[in-house]
């Protein structure tokens, strides 16, 4: 039906443009409902195939990234959650899209590519949102981290949507990879952070600090679905009010105990909170 709709509609809009303005006037409603009743009859075929790959990735937080050791570090199997996820988008790839999809050697964008491109864009943003929630966060579990990172960018692009095409979300994915090994020191200044979101390098230095330095995840008593709603609902600067209400906390404790020393990631992440506090003004 999709398919069918779209060529009616391409069709027709191509035939408008000859025709005077007031037939275009006439016709150009119907044709808008006639794209709209197409997007309407996959819309839901796509978020089906969303939740699903979100599903996956949730997964992410019953892994053990806190592991020491060699047997963790030289383990190359991508992570349970990751393959499932591969699995996944193989499927999706072979049932549905190789039907819905244009040819690869076609470049005309159609509703299926643009709702492809949003999906794939998504599960590379949400992908990067739960691996900087992760904590504890060991060497060793950087390195699955970044392994999982290269299997989630091969399942993606081979079978959703090539992620070169996919703007920020894909630099902010290959950014992210090499922000886990950077010393804390070397943060500040890395042109890396350009390329991804406050909230996600805010986030990803909870796991390089002390556990009394508690997450907004840990303050609130949230689990990482809930906290991911409510990010999903709200900007970055909302969520700056609920890392800074925990920098307070620690901040607190800290001085009660009559400390002057704060762990250095402490004015990392009110020097973020405060650019971005500035760039919301």
């Amino acid at each position: 039906m999709c398919l069918h709709l779209q060529e009616v509609h391409t069709r027709i809009s191509s035939v408008l443009s000859t025709l005077p303005n007031v037939a275009s006037e006439v016709l150009s409603p119907s044709l808008g409902v006639i794209y709209g009743v197409a997007c309407d009859s996959v819309t839901s075929l796509f978020q089906a195939m969303l939740d699903r790959l979100e599903s996956c990735i949730l997964k992410m937080h019953e892994q053990d990234f806190a592991g020491h050791g060699m047997d963790a570090a030289m383990d190359n199997n991508a992570s349970a959650y990751m393959e499932e996820l591969q699995k996944c988008a193989i499927h999706f790839r072979s049932e549905f899209l190789s039907k819905l999809l244009p040819s690869s050697s076609s470049r005309s964008e159609t509703i299926c590519t643009i709702m492809v491109r949003r999906m794939a864009s998504r599960v590379l943003i949400f992908f990067i949102r739960h691996a900087s929630l992760v904590r504890p966060l060991s060497e060793a579990g950087k390195l699955r981290m970044a392994r999982d990172m290269a299997e989630l960018e091969l399942a993606v692009g081979q079978n959703l949507f090539p992620v070169e095409q996919m703007g920020a979300p894909y630099r902010a994915l290959r950014a992210f990879r090499p922000v886990l090994f950077l010393e804390t020191s070397q943060l500040e200044k890395s042109p890396l952070l350009q390329d991804l979101p406050p909230s996600v390098i805010i986030h990803h230095l909870y796991s390089r600090g002390p556990d009394e330095l508690q997450s907004p995840l840990q303050r609130n008593k949230l689990t990482p679905v809930q906290y991911s709603l409510w990010l999903d609902s709200h900007g970055e600067d909302q969520i700056w009010k609920g890392v800074k209400a925990t920098l307070d906390d620690y901040e607190m404790r800290v001085r009660s105990r009559g400390d002057k020393e704060f762990s250095p990631v402490y004015p990392l992440m009110l020097q973020i909170g405060s650019a971005l506090s500035q760039a919301t003004t």
